[in-house]
């Protein structure tokens, strides 16, 4: 569950230390990853509808061993009846298998329906949703899963990401400001240490970028043609990227690294797994999630 835009505050956050959460994510951040650590390879071009095999551009001598070949995504559903129920859900997808249809085989999904403690607070995602996804991700390496994901995408952000209201914890304002952008995808990355990219739907006010701002862009008669804009901030930092992943697509999704990957690798890999808006690994974690916590809710 991406993070919603909220400028108010919930009374139930009060009782909730978010100035030791500041620390932790600042602790967290120290060992935050920004650039390609791996050794797989990101396929150049997309598979065709028809067939099981990757074409990789300009690269035929590439060993299939090499490709990477298990992507995660993870998401959280909610209840329409109670916002504190919610289905974790990890599904992975195995990019060397298509199907018919020209999507990846899912060779992989686990779920869990939890009762989550803590509520929804501005900046402080991670702490409500990651718990039950690391437990997810935790289970299968206990298990020695064949299936482990090399790469996980979240649905949320990571350092596109909004900091939390600091002003309800000004004494430590020094560790706010070290901790911010941090998100989950971030989170969860540097936990489990995990490649991991945040996808985001909506874009929140980060540094001067606002959605807005980025939607007038693209929907300029100029730059009708382009897939792609750098989100570059005020403070002249790169945040992440807006990308149309689709060519009917007339909303962007955000992305942003979360850990132990570039940008540009994180662009690569999203537009490699895109066949609608949203990359499949995000889009079957949602989608299978809603479906589990509908069947299954009554079994709390």
């Amino acid at each position: 569950m991406e993070e919603e835009t909220s400028t108010s505050s919930s009374s139930d956050d009060q009782t909730f230390d978010t100035g030791s959460w500041i620390i932790a994510q600042d602790l967290l951040k120290r060992r935050l990853i920004l650039e390609d650590n791996f050794t797989w390879i990101i396929p150049t071009t997309t598979t065709t509808k028809s067939s099981s095999q990757f074409f990789v551009k300009e690269d035929d001598d590439i060993d299939s061993n090499e490709l990477i070949r298990y992507v995660g995504g993870v998401d959280l559903s909610f209840s329409k009846d109670d916002s504190s129920i919610a289905c974790a859900s990890i599904v992975v997808l195995d990019l060397l298998q298509i199907k018919n249809d020209g999507c990846f085989q899912v060779v992989y999904e686990d779920y869990k329906i939890v009762h989550l403690q803590i509520p929804y607070i501005p900046g402080f995602l991670a702490f409500r949703e990651a718990p039950v996804l690391l437990e997810l991700l935790e289970k299968m390496k206990h298990e020695c899963s064949p299936f482990y994901p090399q790469c996980l995408m979240v649905d949320g952000n990571g350092l596109l990401h909004p900091r939390g209201n600091w002003r309800r914890c000004i004494e430590f304002f020094h560790f706010v400001m070290n901790s911010l952008r941090f998100g989950l995808a971030c989170f969860l990355g540097v936990t489990a240490d995990i490649p991991t990219i945040g996808i985001g739907k909506n874009l929140h006010h980060v540094d001067g970028l606002t959605q807005s701002g980025v939607r007038e862009f693209l929907e300029a008669e100029e730059n009708c043609s382009k897939d792609l804009i750098t989100l570059t901030g005020c403070s002249g930092r790169i945040w992440g990227a807006a990308l149309r992943s689709t060519n009917d697509s007339l909303k962007p999704i955000y992305v942003s690294i979360g850990h132990r990957i570039s940008l540009e690798s994180a662009i690569k890999l999203v537009r490699f797994t895109c066949k609608y808006r949203v990359p499949e690994p995000v889009r079957q974690a949602d989608i299978r999630s809603r479906n589990f916590l509908q069947k299954n809710q009554g079994i709390m």
